[in-house]
């Protein structure tokens, strides 16, 4: 993480101000806490990324394997110590979010030259140049790193530690990623200028994620695409929108469509998942303006 993004940071649990215990710093910093000045709750930094979850436990609970990975990658005692606490605060589960988590990041390495992220970039380059972009669902960062030549300052945000420490390992000095949820993010009531939300609306609520992002544009731009991939099981959303319904919400907030998003797009998006099988998706874009 990098220090000088501390003064955007807040709990988010109560959104107080944070302070930090550096264990190690080199370019950024590698381990320690990020630790709220008033309810006290302590956010891990392991191998230069902030885990900044609503609940730590909770969130080791699903994704017990983690466990041990960040146990292995913490080189302080104090760090270690934390994390064997936590994990012994946890039920055992049979369900193990983080091994499916970390095949999805395999999957993203191995497409990461797709053609879908340069449409992407290539649909979005009319967006002015500015000085505060977010990424929900950056996942290893590929959107988010691509956004840093045109942008001053770029944050991504996903659930997956994973995917996170991936994004991570390529350091540069304008970007920054954070393990957290987009709904309880770590930016408190902070301002971006353009805020990406790409393939999200299946893993987050998408009223709710369509809210948050309003709420972070003070005069800018969301960006969102999806290919309404809402079936899902027992882990679908409660209440999907579709193209014509993300569009009519949009315009509710009070946003106006620009950029000739107004109609569905069909941009296709093949993601190989092995050698024998591909996943091929036509998505949505939509951007449009907060004035």
């Amino acid at each position: 993480m990098h220090k000088k993004n501390a003064i955007f940071l807040r709990c988010v649990k109560c959104l107080g101000k944070i302070n930090l215990e550096i264990f190690i710093e080199r370019s950024e910093i590698c381990e320690g806490f990020i630790i709220c000045s008033r309810c006290k709750e302590k956010y891990p930094i392991i191998d230069n990324v902030p885990i900044m979850m609503n609940s730590f436990v909770n969130y080791m609970q699903i994704r017990p394997s983690l466990g041990g990975k960040l146990i292995s990658l913490s080189k302080s005692k104090t760090m270690k110590e934390f994390i064997k606490n936590i994990l012994s605060k946890i039920r055992k589960s049979n369900n193990d979010l983080s091994t499916i988590e970390e095949r999805w990041m395999t999957i993203y390495q191995k497409n990461r030259n797709s053609n879908y992220y340069s449409q992407i970039i290539k649909k979005s380059s009319k967006l002015p140049n500015t000085k505060f972009v977010l990424e929900h669902g950056s996942s290893i960062g590929t959107i988010s790193k691509l956004l840093t030549t045109k942008h001053e300052n770029v944050f991504g945000l996903d659930t997956s530690y994973h995917a996170i420490n991936v994004a991570k390992k390529e350091f540069q000095e304008n970007v920054d990623f954070f393990v957290s949820d987009s709904l309880f993010h770590p930016f408190g009531k902070k301002k971006f200028d353009i805020v990406f939300a790409l393939n999200m609306l299946e893993l987050v609520e998408p009223i709710e994620l369509l809210n948050t992002m309003f709420k972070q544009v003070k005069h800018g731009h969301i960006v969102i695409s999806d290919p309404y991939d809402y079936d899902r099981g027992k882990n679908s959303v409660r209440k999907p929108l579709y193209e014509y319904d993300i569009r009519k919400n949009i315009r509710k907030l009070g946003m106006s469509i620009v950029y000739n998003t107004r109609t569905p797009s069909s941009l296709p998006w093949n993601l190989k998942i092995n050698s024998r099988t591909s996943l091929n998706y036509m998505v949505d874009l939509i951007i449009a303006k907060k004035f």
